[in-house]
This record gives structure tokens, C-alpha cells and sequence, in this order.
């Protein structure tokens, strides 16, 4: 966990495949999220058919290789590192694509460990459905 949703103009699968490792490999930095904690839907739109509509809102010139990330995880990061998640996601999609980083907006939804289920139909990280071992391998308590 998180889940992570990228979208992207103009996009190739080389270019979607590297932001989605940049959002990755920050989340990894920042906030300590395992390597196999990869959960990610990449959409590359084309301008025509799907698009993404944005302006220079709050006076950050974009263009059309805006990127829009949304990230939905468990709540309880503090601000400083939701900042630093925010630089090294820029950061990192501009060595790995040249995006440049005033086009890379990104939004954090945070939500309860409830509010998650891996698979089986259980909520591996609620109380609940971890008596009587319900729930599979290990559950962190807290963290990621």
C-alpha cells in the first residue's frame, strides 16, 4: 500500500513505466514503503479521446506534459514528509523522463487501515481480520 495513480499527456509506455518508477522509488525514499509494495495504475492520454484539462493555477506555468499522480495510503505522515515525497516524485520524474517538475501535480488521499483489503476479501490490516488468522503473512501494526 498506497495505490498510486498516474496520468500523463503524450505519454509512451517507456515514459508511464518511469514515472511510475520515480513515484515509486520516492515513496521508497521518503517514506519507507518496501520494494514490493507496488501498486500502480498508469494512463497515458492522448489529447483526443481521453485528456487532462489544467490551467497555470496558483502561477505554475504547465504544458502538455503535465502529469497528475494520485496517491491514496494510510494516514498519519507528517507534513515535512509529505513535502519531501513531493520534491523527490518531481525530482525523480525529471532525471528519469526530463518532465520538468512544475508540471508534476501531485494529490495524497489519506484514508484507515479499514478502508484496505489485498485480497481474499479481508481486511488484512484491521484488527479483525487478523484474529484467528485470518489474514495471510505478516500485517504491520503501523509504518507504510
Amino acid at each position: 500500500m498506497p495505490l498510486v495513480r498516474i496520468d500523463a499527456l503524450t505519454a509512451d509506455s517507456a515514459r508511464l513505466h518511469a514515472l511510475g518508477r520515480a513515484v515509486h522509488d520516492a515513496l521508497g525514499e521518503t517514506m519507507g514503503f518496501p520494494p514490493d509494495d507496488l501498486f500502480q495504475v498508469l494512463t497515458a492520454h492522448d489529447g483526443v479521446r481521453s485528456t487532462l484539462r489544467y490551467d497555470d493555477y496558483l502561477g505554475v506555468e504547465r504544458d502538455d506534459d503535465v502529469v497528475f499522480v494520485g496517491i491514496t495510503l494510510r494516514a498519519g505522515r507528517p507534513p515535512g514528509q509529505k513535502r519531501a515525497l513531493y520534491r523527490r516524485i518531481a525530482e525523480l520524474a525529471h532525471a528519469y523522463t526530463g518532465t520538468e517538475p512544475r508540471n508534476i501535480l501531485v494529490t495524497l488521499t489519506e484514508n484507515a487501515s479499514i478502508d484496505w483489503s489485498f485480497g481474499h476479501g479481508l481486511a488484512q490490516y484491521h484488527l479483525d481480520d487478523r484474529e484467528g488468522g485470518a489474514a495471510q503473512g505478516p500485517v504491520p501494526d503501523s509504518g507504510p
